[in-house]
């Protein structure tokens, strides 16, 4: 078990280098690369690294987020681009739609950011569910959201 984390750990590591090293298309591109850096890598075990590394694609490129664990201003405003809407669905759940394939890297970057007034986050394809403790922390949310991805 402990190998199996520490080859998951090495691995996302490649990944991160990778990234920042060169620009990479798609992930059977990026399985390719790393299967030459000597790692073994699936399709789907890069799609579940790029999702817990909180890397978002946009258009052609992958963005890779900073060294910092909170992520930065400058993290949520690559990826505002991905957010289409955002509105209240009763008095502590909050929807966030995102363009298609999106919503997992702005869900990691939210739950990344470790905003005092989530609960969690749920996300699909294009949406976003966004669980608060109360209606005060809902209405807390709802402005910095808005504050980042202005729409």
């Amino acid at each position: 078990m402990a190998a199996e984390i520490n080859q998951q750990a090495l691995r996302r590591g490649a990944i991160l280098k990778i990234l920042r090293e060169s620009s990479v298309r798609n992930q059977e591109e990026l399985v390719s690369l790393l299967k030459r850096a000597g790692f073994d890598a699936t399709q789907s075990s890069v799609s579940r690294d790029l999702r817990e590394l909180g890397v978002a694609k946009a258009g052609d490129r992958y963005i890779v987020p900073s060294l910092d664990d909170a992520l930065p201003d400058a993290h949520f405003e690559a990826i505002s681009a991905f957010v289409r809407e955002i509105r209240k669905a009763g008095a502590s759940l909050t929807v966030v739609r995102t363009t298609t394939g999106s919503a997992q890297s702005v869900a990691v970057a939210i739950d990344r950011a470790r905003w005092p007034e989530v609960v969690g986050t749920i996300s699909g394809d294009d949406t976003i569910f966004i669980a608060t403790e109360d209606a005060r922390a809902q209405r807390e949310l709802l402005a910095r959201l808005n504050l980042i991805f202005r729409v």
